[in-house]
Order: structure tokens, then sequence, then C-alpha cells
């Protein structure tokens, strides 16, 4: 499974997805910061018409809102290594 999360670090709704993959002490995701390298904020733009982050692409799927991705990685904790 390939899991990138998109977001930025004074983003608190991308902290909460963040410590929730701390707690789940899952490691092989991919992180994208927004604000550090431009061209993601433009692939997240461009792939989801909006820049709004916490965005976590599985399989090359995005999905936003910090409470899906949360209960997400918590229903698929057992399939991510």
């Amino acid at each position: 499974m390939n899991l990138n999360l998109y977001y930025f670090d004074s983003c608190p709704y991308c902290q909460k997805v963040l410590r929730k993959i701390n707690e789940l002490n899952l490691k092989s995701i991919t992180y994208s910061d927004t604000m550090k390298d431009p061209s993601n904020r433009e692939k997240l733009i461009n792939d989801t018409g909006r820049a709004t982050v916490p965005c976590l692409y599985i399989d090359g799927k995005p999905m936003h809102e910090s409470d899906d991705i949360v209960n997400w990685l918590e229903a698929n904790k057992e399939n991510i290594s």
C-alpha cells in the first residue's frame, strides 16, 4: 500500500494526523510538506482542486479531512507496514 501525507507543520489538523501516525507507529508513509516545497502544493491543487491539508493519498487516491484520515488509519493499521 502506497501512502503519502500532504501536510505542513503549523497546521493543527495535520498535527492530529501526525500524532495518530506516531501513536500507531506507522513507518511506511511518505511525507510531502506543502509549505517547504511549492511543487507539493501545486500537485495537491492539480489533483484535488484545493490546497487543503492534511490530505492522505492512498494508492494515489486523495483523502481529505483529518478525522476521516485518522479513522482510516485506525481501521487499516494492520495492513500498513
